[in-house]
């Protein structure tokens, strides 16, 4: 009987579709390195979210491993080099997640123009600050979506159901025009920092995109500028943007994900006022976990039979 390892929660619809094809499932979470190699020896696949790594060790040690999948967008936790080098593939569920992602960016968007979770708080702490909680109306506004793949286009869709003007560039800082749909404005990195009233990000971490946004990229944006990270920790960088949201030139910030997980209680964005944070959650839907979970355990179940 073929064996699959479940590093991180999925929809139990996902375990079901497993076990009604004959596959024996084991969920073991927060599995570290040692453990995983201790251990992934034993089965022929391995089924991940964000949290787990499947880092070169544990890919050497899985000397039965036929798949290794991922529950979600990105590969950046899985050395997909070394599985590539084994014959191992590597899968994933692109499409499952992005609306989700894309709901939260723009709730987001919408927390930081209007300072929802301050004013919250200020009015649970017995306060009435009106006049302090001054916003912005997002209409007429310019927003720039570093990275047009599938969560970045459902944001461009949304945001022009909101009467917001859309620019766009490719994932790299070699951003090179691309084709887009009418109403939408295809432009360079630089000319899209230049130019936009609200940034968010949609890439994946690489060794590229690391820090893709940093001090000379403040430098170049407009002042009052917002920031949108539901992409990956690191593509920003945190000292770079703690610097900016202190002088003003970047109005606010909303961040789903951080360069370490969970962040340090002394990250010093944590302490600003303009900063918004959720602990990772872009995917964490209802509907958005039962599509992942299905699908990847799908995909997972097409290649061990």
């Amino acid at each position: 009987m073929k064996r699959v390892l479940i590093c991180d929660p999925v929809a139990k619809e996902a375990v079901a579709i497993l076990s009604n094809a004959g596959i024996a499932v084991d969920e073991k979470s927060g599995l570290k390195e040692p453990d995983l190699v201790s251990c992934i020896g034993d089965y022929d696949g391995v089924i991940v979210r964000s949290a787990t790594k499947i880092t070169r060790p544990v890919i050497e040690a899985g000397k039965r491993l036929k798949v290794i999948a991922r529950g979600g967008v990105g590969l950046d936790n899985i050395d997909v080099a070394c599985a590539k080098e084994r014959g191992i593939p590597v899968v994933n569920t692109p499409h499952a997640s992005s609306i989700s992602v894309a709901e939260l960016a723009i709730g987001l968007i919408f927390a930081v123009a209007r300072a929802i979770p301050a004013a919250d708080a200020s009015i649970k702490a017995g306060k009435w600050e009106k006049k302090k909680f001054m916003g912005s109306e997002l209409y007429g506004k310019k927003i720039g979506v570093i990275g047009i793949g599938r969560i970045g286009q459902e944001i461009a869709v949304r945001a022009l159901g909101l009467g917001m003007k859309v620019t766009t560039c490719a994932r790299t800082r070699r951003c090179a025009p691309i084709v887009q749909a009418p109403l939408m404005e295809a432009c360079d990195l630089d000319a899209l920092l230049r130019e936009s009233d609200i940034i968010t990000l949609h890439i994946p971490k690489t060794k590229e995109s690391t820090h893709l946004i940093g001090e000379k990229q403040f430098a170049m944006m407009k002042k009052g500028v917002i920031i949108i990270n539901c992409a990956r920790g690191g593509v920003v960088d945190e000292k770079a943007l703690y610097e900016a949201l202190q002088s003003g030139k970047v109005r606010g910030a909303a961040l789903d994900v951080f360069e370490i997980e969970p962040p340090a209680p002394d990250n010093p964005l944590l302490k600003l006022e303009n900063v918004v944070a959720t602990p990772h959650i872009g995917a964490s839907t209802v509907e958005g976990q039962f599509r992942v979970g299905t699908e990847v355990a799908a995909l997972v179940v097409d290649k061990l039979k």
